[in-house]
């Protein structure tokens, strides 16, 4: 595989992803903490968690391979390499990535309950806005 091949891969790879979240953004509806659910009520919100989690990895997999393809020096930190991204204009701003990193944290690790409200919501008011600025910011660049 030569060089524009692994990003045009890792474009694929992120777009699928993204494809996904907004498929679950366009059929959400906001989770009642205080209701019990049944599983098959649960899957859309557990597809969600999912979908978000794979589309925020993927974007960092996009991002470091953008580096690796398009840049002269790789980022040593986490920091950087969305400073660089910010710089080019595939991500809005650092403090949207280290919000959605801590995001991706909280939703990986144990929550109670009573928090997925507010996990839901701040996939869909947060990250979604922010992975569909990224899709385009891409295929702009990479036309």
């Amino acid at each position: 595989m030569t060089v524009e091949p692994l990003l045009a891969d890792s474009q694929a790879k992120l777009g699928a992803a993204l494809e996904l979240v907004f498929a679950s953004d366009a059929g959400y509806a906001p989770f009642a903490p205080g209701r019990i659910y049944s599983p098959q009520e649960r899957e859309p919100y557990d597809a969600l968690s999912d979908r978000f989690l794979r589309a925020f990895e993927s974007s960092l997999k996009f991002f470091r391979t953008w580096e690796r393809v398009r840049e002269e020096n790789v980022s040593e930190t986490f920091r950087d390499l969305l400073l660089r991204m910010e710089k080019i204009g595939l991500i809005s701003d650092l403090a949207t990535w280290i919000a959605l990193r801590d995001l991706r944290n909280r939703v990986v690790h144990d929550y109670l309950p009573d928090e997925l409200a507010a996990l839901y919501a701040a996939i869909i008011g947060e990250a979604v806005p922010e992975f569909r600025r990224l899709d385009a910011a891409i295929a702009n660049r990479l036309r």
